[in-house]
């Protein structure tokens, strides 16, 4: 047991006794413990398995490869639709878990299963994502925008094109574009 994950719950407003159910059922499947993004994360061999953590409105048990498990009963959220592999069970009190704890282990189980079977999740590549007009139109008036661009790691151009294309007004996209022009150009995505 990781002595952050216990200072974590100690300190937990918000979800501790939920927290803390998950953290046994988790560590009875025989993971390690560790803490990372300020959560505790369970690991086998290294391997991201599941995230414990909590939002205003629910808890959380986050699969980083749920979307390869089977969600027999159908109780698995995507977040957003743009999170591709990752996928949570969501919990709003101690009983809800309690309820569901057999399932919870099996889906554990499950991801453990998956890891050990060395299976990946295809992502989308870049390409796939939706190109703006607007930006489209920038690139090929710009050709060193479009060579800085595609120097851009593929999580970089992900973000830049979510981004822009999050807009629904041309003129608001347009403006984002024009905004983070010189930071592409400088080779830098949109949280640098």
């Amino acid at each position: 047991m990781n002595p952050k994950v216990k200072q974590f719950l100690n300190k937990a407003k918000k979800w501790q006794d939920e927290m803390t159910l998950l953290r046994e059922m988790v560590l009875e499947c025989n993971l390690e413990e560790d803490f990372k993004w300020m959560h505790p994360c369970y690991t086998l061999d290294n391997a991201n398995i599941v995230l414990i953590h909590g939002f205003k409105e629910y808890c959380a048990l986050l699969f980083f490869k749920g979307v390869l498990l089977k969600d027999e009963k159908g109780i698995l959220i995507q977040q957003t639709e743009n999170v591709q592999d990752r996928r949570q069970l969501r919990f709003k009190s101690v009983e809800e878990i309690q309820k569901l704890e057999s399932v919870i282990k099996e889906y554990i189980l499950e991801a453990i299963a998956i890891e050990k079977a060395g299976l990946k999740v295809v992502l989308k590549t870049t390409s796939e994502y939706k190109m703006p007009e607007e930006f489209q139109i920038v690139l090929e008036e710009m050709p060193e925008l479009k060579t800085a661009f595609y120097k851009l790691t593929p999580g970089r151009q992900k973000a830049y094109l979510l981004y822009f294309s999050a807009a629904k007004q041309a003129k608001t996209r347009e403006a984002r574009i024009e905004k983070y022009i010189e930071k592409i150009l400088t080779g830098k995505g949109l949280d640098d």
